[in-house]
């Protein structure tokens, strides 16, 4: 019975491809009137049969209708046979409107009105088993036409995972006509795949050779599979061609691996650098030992997840144990996509707003104290973070990508998130920004001259508390920056800056205090360092088992790649301060002796 089946979904194929010349004028709804009048099954099914790989979308709403006895037969006054779809609410005599198929227009009466019909007084087009299947079977290989690439490309990943030879010639029959690239590699990938299971030798070897041409990753246990029944049936030549495949799909895969890491270690060094960015100022210029940094990373999260509820709908906050409702403009489509670059500049005014704050009340009372300071700004972290769970709650918030930020590049299987690629674009925008900002404006030069030596500025007649005041939000408007990429990254909450504060001040100390462009390169060494060992930890974990007494552990620990990751990276920043003290660049002046 399979046997039988199989054969008749081969043949509906080869007639789509050997009749769609013969019928190309007739659109889908007309292939399906002449089924449906069709007297003979036979005929009904190869008729049906010439629907796969059509992309009308009536198709499969018309099929399925069909299926559940929804068309139905109707003969007009002079003796026409029109089929018909009868849909939507019925009246009290139990009428329905009636939709032609050929043309899915309303059923007109002699008068030119639309026509209700009852369903039980028409004839109902017939099926069976087998032409039910002949509709599965156009059903399953309807999204190879669809309009969307990215369903196309579903589909076809689909249907080569399930290596349905059956289907083999409507993929061949799509990829003459398939213009989007990355569908047409789907497509040879699929019938590669589904060729690997044609008994003849030259057809293994050669879809053996596409997916090595194509280096498919998703090939690895298929051919895998395919090398060991070509052992088991003494194929040498398809095993040799099937170990070399698997071979080059390695090496490519070890390639993506190694520029995927790469990748996400320049990003993870951006959101490190824009935080550190703000610590390179308040810890390296103005050496305040602000515990409080991470919170403002947090405060420019939260900015953006309001910024966000405000674009939309709106939101309540339970400020205090008191509902604050904060209206929404009910924004739609891209008005409400944009709300993140509002966020953006949002995201640093807030921070800087609550930085200035701080160094009005608590930070300029402890210059030159770093002790002290240190100790203030941890109970000030405390304090905020308390503050940030009564307002907003102690779950974690979701802040919704836009579009634009959501999807990703597939550049040689590697995939290059947009989030990400624009975190990487917006952190060298803000270095420049820093840079044009701290050497060629009046501020700048302010900022520096205060930070040197703030007696002898104050004795030209600079006023540095100002300059103290603006430079610390400065600092702290650059953590909001970073609060507002890592919202596109994860989840906002309370505690979000305290995973970031730690990993902030070893790039601006390992970087060397008071350098920006070491806090840069310190930045992406160490975001790429982390990235590096969470990918490879656990593939060289088994090599310290000869580690006496230790190796076991080590192994263990491996496995949780992230944590073991940051400890072998906190180990280096020690050994490497051990010597160079004052990290890579060293910032010399007269204020470093006081």
């Amino acid at each position: 019975m399979n046997r039988f089946v199989r054969a008749l979904r081969v043949i509906f194929l080869f007639a789509w491809l050997i009749s769609a010349s013969a019928h190309g004028a007739d659109t889908a709804r007309q292939t399906i009137v002449r089924a449906a009048l069709a007297e003979n099954a036979t005929e009904k099914r190869q008729l049906i049969g010439l629907l796969m790989g059509q992309a009308d979308p009536a198709i499969a709403s018309l099929l399925e209708a069909w299926r559940v006895d929804a068309l139905f037969v109707y003969t007009a006054p002079d003796g026409t046979k029109i089929p018909v779809q009868l849909s939507g609410e019925k009246d009290a005599n139990g009428a329905q409107p009636a939709l032609r198929i050929d043309t899915g227009a309303p059923l007109l009466d002699l008068a030119g009105q639309p026509l209700r019909l009852v369903g039980a007084d028409l004839v109902a087009v017939e099926h069976n088993a087998a032409l039910r299947r002949a509709m599965k079977a156009v059903l399953d290989l309807a999204d190879l036409a669809a309009p969307a690439p990215a369903t196309r490309l579903k589909a076809i990943q689909t249907i080569g995972l399930a290596q349905d030879i059956e289907k083999l010639p409507a993929l061949q029959a799509r990829l003459t006509i398939e213009a989007d690239p990355a569908v047409q590699r789907a497509l040879r990938e699929a019938i590669a795949l589904a060729q690997l299971k044609n008994p003849q030798e030259a057809v293994k070897l050669s879809a053996i050779k596409e997916l090595q041409e194509l280096h498919s990753l998703a090939s690895t246990d298929f051919l895998q599979r395919a090398l060991k029944e070509a052992q088991d049936a003494g194929q040498l030549q398809v095993a040799t061609a099937a170990r070399a495949a698997q071979q080059a799909v390695e090496r490519h895969r070890s390639a993506v691996d190694f520029f995927g890491t790469l990748f996400r270690g320049v990003s993870l060094g951006s959101i490190l650098l824009v935080g550190a960015l703000g610590l390179a100022i308040t810890f390296g210029l103005m050496r305040v030992i602000n515990m409080a940094h991470g919170e403002m990373i947090a405060i420019g999260a939260y900015t953006t997840y309001v910024v966000q509820n405000i674009f939309g709908a709106g939101i309540t906050i339970p400020f205090f144990g008191l509902s604050l409702p904060i209206h929404g403009m009910n924004f739609t489509g891209s008005a409400y996509q944009g709300y993140f670059l509002a966020a953006i500049p949002l995201s640093f005014i807030s921070a800087a707003l609550v930085g200035i704050v701080l160094e009005r009340t608590v930070i300029q009372f402890l210059y030159r104290r770093p002790l002290e300071s240190l100790l203030a700004t941890w109970g000030v972290s405390l304090v905020m973070q308390q503050c940030l769970r009564l307002i907003f709650g102690a779950n974690n918030v979701q802040v919704s990508s836009p579009t634009y930020l959501s999807g990703n590049w597939l550049v040689s299987d590697v995939i290059l998130g947009w989030n990400r690629v624009f975190v990487i674009g917006f952190a060298i925008l803000i270095v420049f920004g820093m840079w044009l900002v701290l050497s060629k404006t009046p501020l700048g030069l302010l900022i520096r001259a205060s930070m040197q030596n703030r007696t002898m500025a104050s004795c030209m007649g600079v006023r540095t508390e100002r300059v103290n005041m603006l430079t610390f939000g400065l600092g702290s408007g650059l953590a909001g920056l970073a609060g507002a990429f890592l919202s596109q990254i994860g989840n906002v909450g309370p505690s979000l800056g305290q995973g970031y504060i730690i990993d902030s001040f070893m790039v601006v100390v390992v970087g060397g205090v008071g350098s920006i462009g070491g806090t840069i390169i310190s930045a992406f060494g160490i975001g790429g360092i982390d990235q590096v060992l969470q990918q490879y930890l656990p593939d060289w974990a088994p090599g310290l088992s000869w580690v006496p007494g230790l190796g076991g552990f080590l192994q263990n620990l491996a496995q949780d790649a992230a944590v073991f990751g940051k400890i072998l990276v906190l180990a280096g920043i020690i050994l490497f301060l051990q010597w160079k003290p004052a990290g890579l660049f060293v910032t010399r002046s007269r204020s470093l002796d006081e």
